[in-house]
């Protein structure tokens, strides 16, 4: 599938914690990005939470855990 670049408004210090996020770090993001994204335009819609939870359970099978998000949040 070829990837095609969006923008996306967001707060200063979410744009700085996504700038020093490393390579793996920055896939994981776009992937769940892109997921929650396809979820919201296929089909009926569903609720936020429902999306954000599949969205979860997708970032930790590919290994995403709570203290890497911690850390992606917080720009270490």
């Amino acid at each position: 599938m070829r990837s095609r670049t969006i923008t996306i408004p967001v707060d200063p210090q979410t744009a700085r914690a996504y700038g020093a996020a490393g390579d793996e770090a920055k896939r994981k993001i776009q992937v769940l990005l892109s997921l929650w994204l396809r979820e919201l335009s296929v089909g009926e819609p569903e609720s936020l939470k429902k999306v954000m939870e599949e969205a979860g359970r997708e970032a930790q099978a590919r290994g995403l855990t709570p203290e890497k998000l911690d850390s992606l949040l917080k720009g270490a």
